[in-house]
């Protein structure tokens, strides 16, 4: 005779492991740490700054 099997269990087994596939693929697309945005912020800051003083002002001539 073969092993009984409990379907709600292995139902519940499945559903948790396709659960982990699909919050594992989120975390690699979404996933930044605090640390990592905010570096990514500083750095922006500073290119727009960067650009912003190397401008040419010209007076508009009339």
């Amino acid at each position: 005779m073969g092993n009984v099997i409990n379907l709600n269990r292995f139902r519940k087994r499945v559903e948790r492991q396709a659960s982990a596939k699909r919050a594992d693929a989120n975390r690699t697309k979404f996933g930044r740490t605090k640390a990592e945005r905010s570096a990514e912020e500083t750095r922006a800051d500073k290119a727009k700054a960067h650009l912003d003083q190397h401008q040419i002002d010209r007076e508009e001539q009339q």
